[in-house]
């Protein structure tokens, strides 16, 4: 709970440093004050996990692994914003202090025990989102994106909200440990409602995480949102969200195994299709990851699908190679927009030649993305494979199959205009900030580094 309180903390303390006009202290106190959230959830890690505030929430080793991916991923994703706020707005405080609101929501979501905190983290955590798509008020791409955004969050909200109510009539209890009790001692008279309740919650959360037929606003909003923004939202809000799903599933619903994975297999093969094959028929840098990001949802979901043993730590793998890649890939996006003033996949045309660094690293993030061996993105689509032919038929594995065949042909489309094709207008290098030279440095070492030595995090969880 010291990390909830220290980044709400926070958030308040760097509002006052933009009244103050204190800009130049912005980004120091954010990355200080996120060590020291950091450094709070692991002072937690192997302890004696019970729930905590009247069961509101708990920090097992579970909530705090997620806590500190989405911690330090946003740490990496705000060492990138200083030279990007500063060139879309004067008064950039609100965009630090709106990302640390959100990511307190985050945490809430990873480490909830009652359904009233789910439901208060998912909306502290989205309702900073809406602000932050919509931040640019001058441009009505962003404003059409916020709309959406809003109007869907809040459509998914009323499922969600509408599921915990009829859990709750059924069970008399917002405890995630008293529904599964009830589930456990009433097997044969479970009511109707639950069971409605079930359907609902699952319709909200795949809204949350992409999930198709639920992804409508993803593309939209990813492009529309600020490159930044769209970076947090497809890392450290997907991974979030992932984590209040695998608990509900994963832990609250096992005993009714039987009832909901024949919806979430339907709901996996349609966001698997839909978000690769849109993917790839798109012209835009930026769109391609948003629809990509869309069947990244579908490959995380075989996790809660085929129960097991190995289930968290392949989703936590998973999260982990996926953010990295996510991260490194948004990076190069900032630098090659800011320089050719456009996302689409011309864009890097040369950039091999022009760029061999940042070339490089946009390369390696492809690959992880892709599921290519050396690389965490194929350390956690294999576990994920794996999970899926130890549970179920081959026909599933085989459509898992085909669709990674074809995110690899549309992520390394990027690779051949950077080293295949040649550039109109090939001008100067571009000129890499320190901060995103360490950024894009960290990211593909860990991505490799993950690749060649997976024990390092598979036994975490």
């Amino acid at each position: 709970m010291a990390a909830i309180i220290t980044l709400s903390l926070l958030g308040i303390l760097v509002l006052y440093l933009g009244l103050f006009k204190a800009k130049s202290a912005l980004l120091p106190v954010t990355l200080i004050g996120l060590l020291v959230a950091l450094g709070c959830e692991l002072a937690l890690w192997g302890g004696d996990a019970k729930p905590i505030y009247s069961g509101m929430v708990v920090f097992d080793n579970f909530a705090l692994a997620f806590s500190i991916l989405c911690i330090v991923t946003t740490g990496l994703i705000l060492l990138l914003s200083k030279a990007y706020f500063s060139s879309i707005s004067n008064n950039v405080a609100e965009y630090y202090c709106l990302i640390l609101f959100s990511l307190t929501g985050a945490l809430m979501v990873s480490a909830y025990h009652n359904f009233a905190m789910l439901f208060i983290g998912i909306e502290v955590m989205s309702v900073a989102l809406y602000i932050l798509v919509g931040i640019r008020k001058t441009d009505f791409g962003s404003n059409e994106a916020a709309l959406k955004y809003f109007l869907m969050g809040a459509f998914s909200t009323g499922f969600l909200l509408f599921g915990i109510t009829l859990l709750y009539g059924a069970t008399g209890t917002f405890d995630i440990t008293g529904v599964r009790e009830y589930l456990i001692a009433n097997p044969q008279q479970i009511s109707p409602y639950f069971y409605g309740g079930v359907l609902l919650l699952l319709i909200g959360l795949c809204f949350k995480v992409g999930a198709a037929p639920f992804h409508f606003w993803t593309p939209d909003v990813y492009e529309g949102a600020p490159i930044l923004i769209t970076s947090y939202m497809s890392t450290v809000v997907k991974v979030a969200s992932f984590a209040g799903f695998l608990r509900l599933f994963g832990y609250v619903f096992v005993p009714l195994h039987d009832f909901w994975p024949p919806v979430l297999l339907i709901v996996i093969i349609i966001t698997l299709f839909i978000g690769n094959i849109t993917a790839m028929m798109q012209a835009s840098f930026k769109r391609m990851l948003a629809y990509s990001s869309i069947s990244h949802a579908g490959y995380m979901l075989f996790a809660i699908v085929a129960l097991g043993a190995t289930s968290t730590s392949s989703i936590f793998t998973y999260a982990i190679a996926y953010s990295l890649s996510s991260v490194a890939a948004f990076a190069g996006l900032i630098l090659v927009k800011r320089a050719k003033g456009s996302d689409q996949f011309v864009a890097f045309n040369g950039l091999g030649k022009t760029n061999p660094f940042l070339a490089f690293v946009i390369t390696v993030a492809m690959l992880s993305l892709a599921g290519i061996p050396l690389t965490a993105g194929f350390i956690g689509k294999f576990m994920m494979f794996n999970t899926v032919m130890q549970d179920y038929h081959i026909v599933l594995l085989l459509l898992a199959v085909v669709n990674a065949a074809i995110g690899v042909f549309y992520y390394l489309r990027v690779v051949v205009h950077m080293y295949f094709k040649t550039a109109e207008d090939e001008g100067g290098a571009i000129v890499l900030p320190l901060s995103f030279k360490v950024v894009l440095a960290t990211t593909v070492a860990l991505t490799l580094l993950i690749g060649l030595y997976p024990d390092c995090i598979i036994g975490l969880l």
